[in-house]
């Protein structure tokens, strides 16, 4: 098994590379330099998204998870109970990761601050 190390540098090479690739992608595509790396999510923060994704898909709850997400964005009567829900499952995931990765605590709390707990 791979130790948390060396499973951080392993998740950060490859979020480096797509991240390079999608700003790659804009530029070319006409968009300024500067406009586009403040667009595409810093390296660690493409890790978390990225650990949040495995461990959704290691409790079963993917699926759920982005039917709440895409449910709560079309709008509708039920949007902000899935918003809720959502946003809670997400907020323990993010924890964990903080906790196995102390040094994705900055970008855990950058990628956590859009949702609302209470």
């Amino acid at each position: 098994m791979e130790s948390s190390s060396d499973q951080l540098a392993t998740l950060r090479a490859y979020a480096r590379l797509e991240r390079e690739t999608a700003m790659e992608s804009l530029v070319r595509g006409g968009q300024d330099p500067a406009t586009a790396s403040e667009e595409v999510p810093e390296i660690d923060e493409l890790v978390v998204y990225s650990l949040r994704e495995d461990r959704l898909e290691e409790l079963g709850l993917l699926a759920q998870y982005s039917l709440a997400r895409l449910t709560a964005r079309a709008g509708g009567p039920d949007a902000d109970a899935h918003t809720r829900n959502a946003d809670r499952v997400e907020f323990q995931i993010l924890r964990e990761i903080a906790a196995k990765f102390p040094e994705l605590t900055v970008a855990v709390w950058r990628a956590g601050d859009r949702l609302e707990i209470s």
